[in-house]
């Protein structure tokens, strides 16, 4: 199933599933005809409350119980392409006709970095102040977390070089802790693809303490989507071609064959810090930034810029970048730098 998140005609929040004519099936209305029709449940609303609520981060932490509903509603609702659900609401929407948000706000995102070494190697060529080596992580911030198309705000005022980072990211259905490589699987719900916005002159003087967070965090700096797609749809996800555009240019091409460490270690790796059903973990970015090609300052991020992030398999996220003044209509506040206290 490819899992959305979308605002319906009423401005709602519902979850969905793509159909292979790009409707989209709204899951928990579907699941509750089903319930009625299929089960004879006298009690299908509350049911399919439990079972398929309209919240994807409730939805994966029902786990395979839940999942499971869900593909069964999706099949039921293809089956008879039923316009209506059991209260008389739309269960079919044209794609046009709804906003896709984030698919899911997590609880935590684990932002892990340097698994792949081409991009160690094209930071170490560049000159960068510290190697991109496997077991970094920290946490994202989830309030900058953004949707497919959904802009991405340049805060001028903070920062020079607004970078992009291509990666492929896993969500769990199921939490956990202290578990082996090998238990690893059982956990994963889905994979989604996440831009890693990054502002790098930030990024060097937050790297002077050895820790970085800020220049990842910003407002917007996160964008995720545009779907998850379920694991059963993707066996192997070390398989899958990756690719960044930036105005139809490519900048970032790389396959996830090329991880160093592969998702089952990264994911037993951190377990020990626990894991909650329908957090993310990001895999780290492949070799193509902005920071560490020829000509940086040419290759950063501009406001009007369109990045397309494209995982096989997956789909495309698609952002814009726009101005502060875009985004508020004013211009931005000078704030208080590390430069600036000396």
């Amino acid at each position: 199933m490819r899992l959305v998140t979308f605002e319906d005609t009423a401005q709602r929040s519902r979850i969905g599933a793509v159909a292979g004519d790009a409707r989209i099936v709204d899951l928990h209305s579907a699941c509750a005809l089903y319930l009625r029709d299929i089960e004879n449940e006298n009690a299908f609303e509350r049911l399919a409350e439990a079972l398929v609520p309209p919240d994807m981060l409730a939805l994966f932490e029902g786990g395979d119980t839940s999942l499971e509903a869900a593909r069964k509603a999706l099949d039921y609702a293809l089956s008879n392409d039923r316009a209506m659900g059991p209260g008389g609401e739309n269960i079919f929407y044209p794609a046009a006709e709804v906003k896709l948000k984030a698919p899911i706000i997590p609880r935590k995102f684990f932002h892990t970095a340097g698994n792949f070494r081409e991009h160690h190697e094209e930071a170490t060529k560049a000159g960068f102040s510290h190697p991109v080596m496997p077991w970094i992580v920290f946490f994202q911030n989830v309030d900058a977390i953004i949707g497919h198309d959904e802009p991405v705000i340049y805060p001028e005022h903070l920062t020079n070089e607004l970078d992009y980072e291509l990666e492929l990211a896993v969500v769990l259905k199921k939490g956990g802790k202290h578990f082996s490589s090998e238990e690893a699987a059982e956990r994963i719900g889905g994979y989604v693809i996440f831009n890693d916005i990054t502002a790098r002159d930030i990024q060097r003087r937050e790297m002077k303490s050895g820790v970085f967070s800020f220049c990842k965090g910003i407002d917007t700096f996160c964008p995720l989507g545009p779907w998850i797609v379920t694991a059963d749809e993707i066996p192997n996800p070390h398989n899958l071609a990756m690719e960044l555009r930036v105005n139809g240019e490519s900048r970032q091409r790389s396959h996830s064959s090329k991880m160093s460490v592969k998702i089952p270690e990264i994911l037993s790796h951190y377990s020990p810090m626990g894991y909650s059903a329908g957090d993310v973990v990001s895999t780290g970015t492949v070799s193509g930034v902005a920071a560490f090609s020829g000509d940086p300052k040419a290759w950063y991020l501009k406001a009007g810029d369109v990045m397309e992030c494209e995982i096989e398999n997956i789909g495309i996220l698609r952002n814009r970048v726009i101005s502060w003044e875009e985004a508020y209509g004013r211009k931005a506040a000078a704030l208080v730098t590390q430069e600036s206290l000396g």
